[in-house]
């Protein structure tokens, strides 16, 4: 083997070449065949990894750098700005709710507590997210996905959602989060013939029931996902029936999908549905056999130590002050009689609903029975719909008269989804099959038979007019009662009305009009934009609105609180979506609900005794969740039950009666059941919550720093930024390099725009006025640092020198990036370290953004050789690097213990029950062949899986330290501001004085002035709030200056930010203090020596002697 002296290129060293698009540092050189060699290096700049077979020709033309020289000449703002550039790109490195600072939301404190205090400090998302509705589970989605993307492992999501929620979601995404999902359907797919949309596009939504179609799932397995979220991932079903499971589509989409990503987020609000069976499979699709039983699965969550699975009950959900989420919620069943000629119509068209139905059932007719349904529905919501729909009905059976014979070909069809899939449908496409379906599907065979059927439509058309003849609808008059009762007419005060009838609806709309009230409307026939608009203008103008089932599918209505369901959807999940438009996180009043049901139809009267029942179980239990979980809590689907009532399979008398019988004691179980009490997080560790929002504001970039570097980043790149009055900036022209970006860049980012006219860096602002919202994650944002850190590598690595103004600091600053790896080779940790290094060769940790209060040197003085590195390295070691890896490693054993204790023990325990089962049956005879096989198979998969967790915990406990990576160092020279230079004994007198005062009155000072945080003092109060204390001492009086990173804490902090003024501390210290100075001083800004200062006539003004 040839020695290193005998290799063509040195390893280490850095090379320029055509062969590579930047300089690159070799990393290994190995022979390959006579005179060519195989050479692995690393891009300076992007860290990029490269490798090729190179000849000794090629080698000639490389150019081999010299060694450079850290001579700390270097350009000091390019330095600045190339540090700067790496912490804005590791941003959440010093916030710890990063996503939360830069997305376009209020989180609660259950929001933050779920994604930053329990999914994310797992090594692997695999979790289910089970809060009950409202809580915001979409908001939880986003913030997981942002933080994800900050840390730079997810770049492939995909979103599987509900079909009615798809535009939703990528609604919620883009205005929220700033992310842009595209929704594949089966149109995107046709488009993408030959090619995979899985493949092309990085974010992606798509609904559960387009995905788990065969020949899309034949798709998807050529993809794999960073991320997966699943959202009402409960669809996602399998059945245990003794040794046999069966196994829905949406449960083999599941699997499928679970392969093909390495995160995995489950979102539902009823994950359970009494099957404890069910569930286990259900959590199979996250962890398979993780949790063998319930019983494990409420054990863990009793003890809080569980890493799969989180609920929270609706009545623990409080905001940041303790007040809780949801005010009370009243529902009232407003009961009413038909009239004589409404009740005609009703048996009649009864009589022929359940007649057709019986003869499609005996046809096996499914589809007409089907459409049969939708005229009983039609009716119960208003006569004008029934009406509307038999004339439709009608005119095309005429039509199939005229056309004789052929009409069989045209009047029998095929139902192209199941009742379920149609649910999820949206809603304006949902409504057009079924008005298809309704209108042409019969059972008639023959010219005949259509006769009979026509004749029969003729006289509901004639009845349904005679009953609207009449005079007002029976329903319509309980309506004006409600409406006179409340005294809607000339008060503030606003109400929702729901339909599932678009005929209905324009009904409703043109009474409620004739009354006096203003109307919007709000059905699935309206885009996006103007489903928007009707939000507005119901907030802002009108007093009523009337929605179909469109309003309950991503509008917030909670400025209304009052809501009546005209006609009461035989879907409970429907009921509970309408109910959370109004009820829901915002929501300040008291929510009053009223169902208006006809109590002599047969569906009326099973809809009116269930809700009469649930109201008196509410009052039982103190708490509305009952109405979130009506369709568990009836031992067969509502649906099913209206169905056997409306086409008399089952006396519809019995029906009610059963449902009365039910006792109170066995329903109040099922809604425990139901709402899975025993399996929900009771306590939200709120005080942990608060110390995690308040290190946020101690530590983020946003929004402050990150103007800041964005203002002086702009300056020495030559962009033409501007700033207006109001705080916004505008790029009339961004230059071509900085759009010219990487594929990957643009992936990670997206596009760099031409030119960008109004951006706001505070997301008030960005709400306020419109204006685009910039934060970490922008790609103009990104795209300056990415050409920040690769210009400046060459300058951090020189070096450069910088005065400190106060004349404290002479000595070096080291700036390391610091990285552990687990044994899966993912990043565990990584931080930015920055090590100050004295004169004295004593050394101590420092934040980065030191440099903020430092001042450019220009044409600096030839400094003295730097300190020994190697000692520098030892000290980053055993102050920094250890330190993370004995804190991690505490977190990680903790963690695998976890898996073990459930993970572990639970397959361990089924592989013995399948041994125990194999046993037996050696023992038996006549057991078939295949019913051992599966035994024995199900066994290898169950030893397979706690062999693959028991490789996992071994990994993800082994941390390894990288090498770290020196991103600059820099000289720093004092040089005192004239007349103002510190006194090191009379700062000792000021702080002893500010930290003896804060002693006094009852708080518990710490002195952190030597960590340069913005402050001096972080004093704690008994009752847990804050003094962030900047001291400023002088020996008589004078004028005072403020470093940038307390001016910029003291914006940040506000009140809880406070001057501490020590005059005479030489003689008799007299102490002066102001609350919130940024509010209130006005100091000038002194660019040469990077200080804002204070004079004294202005500071004494303000300030509260004691």
């Amino acid at each position: 083997m040839q020695g290193v002296s005998q290799l063509p290129v040195p390893i280490g060293s850095i090379v320029e070449s055509s062969h590579f698009r930047e300089p690159v540092r070799v990393v290994q050189v190995q022979p390959f065949g006579d005179g060519f060699w195989q050479i692995y290096a690393q891009g300076v700049r992007t860290k990029q990894a490269y490798d090729g077979i190179f000849s000794e020709a090629d080698l000639a033309q490389w150019q081999i750098q010299a060694p450079l020289m850290r001579d700390f000449q270097g350009d000091p703002e390019a330095f600045f700005l190339g540090i700067e550039a790496y912490r804005l790109h590791y941003a959440y490195l010093f916030d710890p709710l990063l996503a939360v600072n830069v997305s376009q939301i209020d989180p609660l404190p259950h929001q933050i507590e779920a994604v930053y205090h329990y999914i994310l400090r797992q090594p692997d998302v695999r979790f289910l997210l089970a809060d009950d509705p409202g809580a915001g589970k979409t908001i939880m989605a986003g913030l997981l996905l942002k933080e994800l993307k900050y840390r730079g492992v997810v770049q492939r999501v995909l979103l599987v959602v509900p079909g009615h929620l798809k535009y939703q979601w990528q609604r919620e995404m883009k205005e929220k989060f700033g992310e842009q999902f595209v929704v594949v359907d089966r149109n995107v797919m046709n488009a993408h013939w030959g090619r995979s949309v899985w493949l092309e596009q990085d974010q992606i939504i798509t609904s559960m029931d387009y995905a788990k179609q065969p020949d899309v799932m034949a798709t998807l397995h050529e993809a794999h996902w960073d991320l997966v979220i699943v959202d009402e991932a409960h669809k996602m079903a399998a059945y245990q029936y003794g040794s046999k499971t069966d196994k829905t589509a949406r449960y083999r989409l599941g699997e499928l999908l679970s392969t093909r990503t390495h995160g995995l987020l489950f979102l539902t609000a009823t994950p359970h549905r009494g099957d404890p069976e069910n569930f286990r499979l259900f959590l199979d699709l996250l962890r398979p056999g993780f949790f063998g039983t319930v019983k494990s699965l409420q054990q863990s969550i009793e003890q809080r130590d569980n890493p799969l699975y989180l609920r929270r009950l609706k009545e623990d959900l409080k905001d940041f002050s303790g007040r809780p989420l949801f005010p009370p919620r009243h529902v009232f069943t407003r009961t009413f009689t038909l009239s004589d000629a409404e009740k005609e119509l009703y048996n009649a068209l009864t009589e022929y609903v359940e007649r057709e139905y019986g003869r499609a059932l005996q046809g096996e007719n499914r589809n007409v029975a089907f459409a049969l349904l939708m005229l009983q529905r039609r009716f119960a919501s208003s006569i004008y719909a029934a009406r509307q729909s038999l004339e439709r009905r009608l005119k095309r059976l005429e039509e199939y008269l005229q056309l004789g014979i052929r009409f069989t070909e045209q009047g029998q069809g095929k139902l192209p989804y199941d009742e379920e899939e149609l649910e999820e449908l949206e809603e304006e496409e949902r409504f057009k099959i079924e008005d298809e379906l309704l209108e042409k599907l019969t059972n008639a065979t023959t010219q005949t038979e259509l006769q009979q059927e026509v004749n029969t439509l003729r006289h509901l058309v004639q009845l349904a007019k005679q009953a609207e003849k009449q005079g007002i609808e029976t329903k319509l008059k309980e309506l004006r009662e409600v409406l006179d009762e409340l005294q809607l007419l000339g008060r503030n005060e606003k109400l929702l009305i729901f339909t599932e009838s678009r005929d209905t609806l324009d009904y409703l709309v043109k009474k409620l009009r004739s009354w006096g009230y203003s109307v919007t409307e709000l059905h699935g026939g309206m885009n996006l934009d103007a489903r928007i608009q009707a939000e507005h203008e119901f907030r802002h103008e009108t007093q009523v609105m009337v929605s179909t089932e469109a309003g309950g599918e991503g509008i917030n209505l909670q400025f209304c609180s009052l809501m009546v369901n005209y006609d009461i959807p035989w879907n409970p999940n429907r009921l509970e979506q309408r109910m959370g438009r109004i009820h829901r996180y915002g929501q300040t009043r008291e929510v009053h609900i009223y169902n208006l049901v006809a109590h002599d139809t047969r569906e009326g009267e099973v809809l009116a005794t269930l809700l009469e029942k649930l109201e008196r179980i509410r009052e039982q239990m103190g708490t509305d969740r009952v109405f979130d979980v009506i369709g568990e809590l009836l031992e067969r689907d509502l649906r099913e039950l209206i169905i056997d009532a409306v086409t008399n399979r089952r006396n519809w008398q019995e029906i009610v009666e059963s449902i009365r019988a039910l006792p109170d004691r066995e329903l109040i179980e099922r809604v425990q059941q139901a709402t899975q009490e025993a399996l929900a997080t009771r306590h939200i560790d709120m005080q942990a919550i608060v110390g995690e929002e308040r290190r946020a504001r101690e530590n983020r970039l946003v929004p402050e720093y990150v103007e800041q570097f964005f203002e002086r980043a702009c300056q020495h790149l030559q962009i033409g930024a501007r700033r207006s009055h109001a705080g916004l900036w505008s790029v009339p022209n961004v230059p071509f390099e900085l759009r010219h970006r990487s594929e990957a860049f643009k992936r990670a980012y997206g596009e760099v725009q031409g030119s960008y006219q109004r951006l706001a860096f505070r997301k008030e602002l960005a709400r306020a006025s419109g204006a685009e919202f910039i934060a970490p994650g922008h790609p103009l944002l990104e795209a300056i640092g990415e050409r920040l850190r690769e210009a400046s590598h060459d300058t951090r690595q020189r070096g450069a020198t910088f005065y400190d103004p106060d004349g404290k600091l002479d000595g070096w600053l080291y700036f390391y990036s610091v990285e552990l790896r687990d044994g899966n080779n993912r990043t565990a940790a990584q931080q930015i370290a920055t090590v100050y290094v004295a004169q004295d060769g004593t050394s101590r940790l420092v934040p980065p953004a030191i440099l903020w209060d430092l001042v450019p040197a220009q044409n600096p003085p030839t400094t003295i050789p730097e300190p020994d590195t190697a000692s520098i390295g030892a000290f980053l070691m055993r102050e920094f690097v250890m330190p993370l890896r004995d804190e991690l490693s505490r977190t990680r054993t903790q963690l695998a213990e976890i898996k073990r204790k459930y993970g572990v023990v639970s397959l361990n325990r089924r592989i013995g029950e399948l041994n125990d089962k194999l046993i037996e049956y050696s023992m038996r005879e006549n057991i078939p062949e295949a019913e051992i096989a599966n035994t024995q198979r199900r066994k290898v998969e169950a030893e397979q899986r706690l062999a693959a967790l028991e490789q996992e915990i071994e990994r993800e406990q082994s941390l390894s330290m990288q090498s770290p990576e020196l991103l600059g160092v820099a000289r720093v020279l004092p040089k005192p501001l004239s007349g103002m230079t510190p006194d090191a004994e009379v700062e000792a007198i000021g702080m002893q004085v500010a930290m003896e005062y804060e002693r006094q009155q009852g708080r518990n000072p710490v002195d952190v002035s030597v960590q340069n945080l913005g402050y001096d003092i972080r004093s704690e109060a008994p009752d847990g709030t804050i003094r962030y204390i900047e001291v400023k001492a002088r020996a008589q009086t004078g004028d005072i200056v403020l470093t940038p990173n307390e001016w910029i804490m003291a914006q940040r902090l506000g009140d809880e930010y406070w001057l501490y003024i020590i005059t005479h501390a030489s003689e008799q210290p007299q102490l002066h203090m102001i609350q919130n100075p940024a509010s209130r001083l006005q100091p000038e800004q002194i660019r040469e020596i990077v200080r804002y200062q204070v004079p004294q006539s202005q500071w004494q003004s303000e300030a509260q002697r004691v």
